[in-house]
């Protein structure tokens, strides 16, 4: 059985689906911050960010964590005096600190999750009307390397400046649009 590609999968699955697939993967550390996410405050935040309506209280509530939580992530970065996109382009065996198998192993761990945590967290901030990360999302489309964190600010993106992705300048019209505000 073949399986399908993650990035195609989503580019291609329903934008309401793919936020409530990202807001489940924050449940646990949101509610490492007091912040519960029940499958209700899902439908409810991801109908709202389709709808395009302000962000209600408990939406703020879950951005101000995800916002907290790329911050922690960006600080374990720093830790190796790595900015996020400094860490996508260091692979393994750049990385210092590490001299057996084990280590390599906690390290790669580290360094991935961080990473995830900052592209998802950027793309559901900006999904709330947040835009602190969009150089994140800027950088993730750019990249456009046919990887899930590409494919979702790809969409993210797309969604929230309404500029098409056939454009043949599609990142620049991004760019000049969440520069003017």
């Amino acid at each position: 059985m073949v399986r399908p590609d993650r990035a195609s999968l989503a580019q291609s699955a329903p934008l309401e689906d793919l936020l409530a697939l990202l807001l489940r993967q924050f449940r646990r550390p949101l509610a490492t911050l007091g912040i519960e996410l029940t499958e209700a405050d899902i439908r409810s935040i991801t109908a709202g960010v389709l709808a395009r309506k302000p962000a209600d209280s408990r939406a703020q509530a879950v951005r101000d964590g995800l916002i907290q939580l790329v911050t922690e992530s960006e600080q374990v970065l720093a830790q190796w005096n790595l900015t996020f996109e400094q860490a996508m382009e260091t692979t393994m065996d750049q990385m210092p600190g590490w001299e057996s198998t084990a280590e390599f192993l906690e390290i790669a761990n580290i360094k991935s999750n961080a990473e995830i945590r900052i592209a998802a967290g950027a793309a559901l901030v900006a999904a709330l009307d947040d835009f602190r990360y969009a150089g994140y999302l800027l950088y993730l489309a750019a990249r456009n390397d046919g990887d899930v964190d590409s494919a979702v600010a790809r969409r993210v993106l797309q969604f929230k400046t309404q500029i098409d992705p056939q454009s043949p300048d599609w990142l620049d019209e991004v760019r000049a649009r969440l520069n003017a505000g």
